[in-house]
């Protein structure tokens, strides 16, 4: 899911969150030769319900008044905007509603959206860390209110902690929240310690692991063998929500984690096969941090490369089953 609107999101110079970021990405994909083997869709603007099922009228009204207004920032000086943030900000949800609503009714087996912008630091009611809707988290109000799912999964490896969708889903056990990132130290936004777990009935829907700064492939590797594996022991996911994160890697300056390239790919993989074992391969993929214009291409083509492969496989075993 890739919308050129998307673009008209200025955030002015020196801001690193910026549009160049998912030129980078869709020519990694072309570059590849992908874009023929996919299902390409823009963007479509959200019904407002979902959007208010996560966030507040007033917060939503305040943040649509502002940038008519002219205003610069909202809320924070991370948060930069222009005539055309709000609108921009608004595809990005529907076009993520409408990427899960494609995989529900099998149009498609699962999606990657390249979107800005991102939005797991967002809050119910004030915009945080270049967010502004929480993409992730309305996508999973409405696979609850729209499909009526009992248990979705939330999976973020963004380098920061997605304190957005923790905060909003850490008191309903029908959200499991796992992320993995770095903490403490250079660690926007300082939540997602390991002692947090969620409250009231949702004591035990929140898992994090937190990384420490120089960390590289095998302690990401391990934290999430020993963190998030036993979740799908526990749980019976029926969709998966990936806020996806490409700013841990080690030519990132976002973060001092020491990433890999091909700690990138050993994790969609791996997130793709258990998807594969407990929601059909139900899964849709959100661009949360990212900023190395010179890796991300290849971690984007990577990305999509294991999606699309997995979709083949799915095919043709759905294929060979029916012969």
């Amino acid at each position: 899911m890739y919308d050129e609107r998307f673009l008209l999101h200025d955030t002015g110079p020196y801001h690193p969150e910026h549009p160049e970021r998912l030129k980078a990405i869709l020519k990694g994909i072309q570059d590849a030769g992908l874009l023929s083997d996919l299902t390409v869709f823009p963007a479509v603007s959200p019904e407002m319900k979902w959007i208010e099922a996560v966030h507040t009228k007033e917060y939503i009204q305040r943040f649509k008044e502002k940038c008519l207004a002219g205003e610069p920032i909202l809320d924070d000086p991370d948060n930069k905007m222009c005539k055309d943030t709000y609108n921009t900000a608004l595809l990005a949800v529907g076009g993520v509603i409408d990427a899960v609503r494609r995989v529900m009714e099998n149009e498609l087996d699962n999606a990657f959206c390249a979107v800005r912008p991102p939005g797991h630091h967002a809050e119910a009611d004030k915009a945080m860390g270049f967010c502004y809707f929480g993409n992730v988290a309305i996508a999973a109000k409405y696979l609850l209110q729209k499909w009526h799912l009992s248990q979705i999964l939330i999976i973020d490896f963004d380098a920061h902690h997605g304190n957005g969708t923790q905060h909003i889903f850490e008191s309903d056990p029908s959200v499991i929240y796992y992320s993995i990132h770095q903490h403490p130290s250079f660690a926007y936004p300082g939540t997602g310690r390991e002692f947090e777990v969620g409250t009231g009935k949702g004591t035990g829907s929140v898992k994090n692991s937190t990384s420490l700064p120089g960390n590289s492939d095998d302690d990401w590797k391990h934290l999430v063998e020993r963190d998030l594996l036993p979740i799908f022991d526990k749980f019976n996911p029926e969709f998966i929500l990936v806020s996806t994160g490409f700013d841990a890697h080690i030519d990132d300056q976002m973060s001092n984690v020491k990433i890999s390239t091909e700690w990138y790919t050993w994790m969609i993989k791996l997130i793709m096969e258990l998807a594969s074992k407990h929601t059909d391969g139900k899964l849709v993929s959100v661009l949360e941090g990212g900023y190395v214009l010179k890796r991300l291409p290849e971690l984007a083509k990577n990305h999509v490369e294991v999606l699309l492969n997995h979709s083949c496989h799915r095919r043709k075993k759905c294929l060979s089953q029916k012969q």
